[in-house]
């Protein structure tokens, strides 16, 4: 074929194939797709699956275990209170059970903050470097992490407060008019308070989505880790909105899978009941904190690794990081 009579020029009918991005772990090395973040999540769990889910497991069993020892202690002592004959004492047992509670509450929280920022920590170095293809150990991967964790305190206390302060500057206005007694405008503007600010909570949380990785790979302080989520997800929020929403969903249906059969089988076993005094029992408590440890165990993985996997995807549009992994993973095989 010519371009035209007579010029003597041969053109070719289709430009030449553009070669395969190269892939040496569980991504290629180019601008990835949804279906590709979420399956090299599945791809690291597959592949690395016993420090995967050695650091998930651990962690989830601590957590959990903590919780379910909570809730047995707090449990008790509010069914307890609530079989008392006098109305009265029996609100008044209940408030002293709420007060007796907030320690525990404080306990578990405290424990399950630093579970997630132990998991998150872990996994996060599994997953950049599964994207080069390199094994880790658990043991690799607390060393690596370790030196970053007071930092990555840092920021999973602050970013938090952040994302919920929209919320509770939406809801004030409405709450404050309901305690002075203007319950319907109250009510009607607490609703309409709290729809904004969770939009803006929303807003805020994809902002700062990135940065726990930022802090993680780039070895950032907590407020310039923060700018860069922020430098990385400007102008293509939604898409890392509707990702990590779609990761979201993803591990509450893993939920569901898992807890739907056995609060079925405690329904049956209790003769069709679930009354309070069951539910505030030890076998049920223990069974619940058993397949709870067993959801954390499969879902932390999945959050974590969309988490990085998106970091690397926005690093890779934004700056070419595909061009430095390449060459960080011919390097590791030479």
């Amino acid at each position: 074929m010519y371009d035209s009579p007579g010029n003597g020029r041969y053109a070719a009918p289709w430009p030449p194939p553009v070669p395969p991005a190269p892939q040496p772990g569980v991504i290629p090395l180019r601008p990835l797709g949804t279906g590709e973040i979420l399956g090299g999540a599945f791809a690291t769990m597959r592949r690395h699956w016993r420090t995967v889910f050695g650091v998930s497991a651990a962690v989830a069993a601590v957590t959990t275990g903590v919780s379910t020892a909570a809730q047995g202690i707090w449990f008790r002592k509010a069914t307890e209170a609530g079989q008392a004959g006098d109305p009265q004492a029996a609100l008044r047992e209940v408030l002293d059970a709420v007060k007796e509670r907030v320690p525990e509450l404080a306990l578990t929280s405290l424990i399950g903050l630093v579970g997630s920022i132990v998991a998150t920590a872990m996994l996060t170095v599994v997953v950049s470097r599964a994207i080069l293809g390199r094994p880790t150990s658990a043991g690799d991967a607390w060393r690596t992490a370790r030196p970053e964790l007071l930092r990555l305190t840092g920021l999973f206390c602050v970013v938090p407060l952040l994302i919920l302060l929209p919320c509770a500057v939406g809801v004030a206005p409405g709450l404050l008019l309901a305690a002075g007694g203007e319950t319907p405008i109250g009510v009607s503007l607490t609703l309409l308070g709290g729809m904004l600010g969770l939009a803006g909570s929303a807003w805020v949380w994809t902002r700062f989505n990135l940065a726990a990785p930022a802090l993680m790979l780039e070895k950032q302080g907590v407020a310039s880790a923060m700018r860069r989520a922020v430098k990385l997800v400007r102008g293509d929020g939604w898409r890392v909105f509707g990702i990590q929403v779609l990761a979201a969903l993803i591990v509450a249906l893993v939920g569901m899978i898992i807890q739907i059969p056995v609060t079925a089988i405690q329904f049956v076993a209790n003769g069709g009941h679930m009354t309070d005094a069951y539910a505030s029992s030890w076998p049920f408590l223990i069974t619940s904190g058993v397949v709870a440890a067993i959801g954390a165990t499969i879902s932390l993985p999945i959050s974590a690794g969309v988490t990085a996997l998106l970091y690397t995807d926005q690093r890779i549009r934004r700056e070419s990081l595909d061009i430095e992994l390449a060459q960080a993973a011919t390097a590791g095989t030479a």
